[in-house]
C-alpha cells in the first residue's frame, strides 16, 4: 500500500471523521473506498467485447447457400 497525501478542505475531512466514528472505522478506510469506487466508476474498463452479449437485430432476410460469397461481399461493397 502506498502513502499520499491529500489536501481536502476542513469541512469534507470533518465531515469524514465524524462518519467514520459513526460507523466505528478509520477516516482512511473511508478515503481508500471512496477512490477506489471513483476508479470502478470512472476509470476502470466496465466491459470487453469478449463479456458482451450479442444483440438481435432481427430474422435473417435470405437463407446462406453455399455458393454466397459474404466474405467477398463485405471486402468488395459496392457502397464504398
Amino acid at each position: 500500500m502506498k502513502t499520499i497525501t491529500v489536501n481536502v478542505s476542513e469541512p469534507v475531512y470533518e465531515e469524514f471523521q465524524a462518519y467514520a466514528r459513526k460507523v466505528d472505522r478509520k477516516t482512511s478506510e473511508l478515503i481508500r473506498e471512496a477512490m477506489e469506487e471513483y476508479r470502478q466508476g470512472h476509470m476502470e474498463r466496465r466491459t470487453s467485447l469478449r463479456n458482451r452479449r450479442p444483440a438481435s437485430v432481427g430474422g435473417r432476410i435470405e437463407a446462406i447457400t453455399a455458393s454466397d460469397d459474404i466474405l467477398g461481399e463485405m471486402l468488395n461493397d459496392p457502397r464504398d
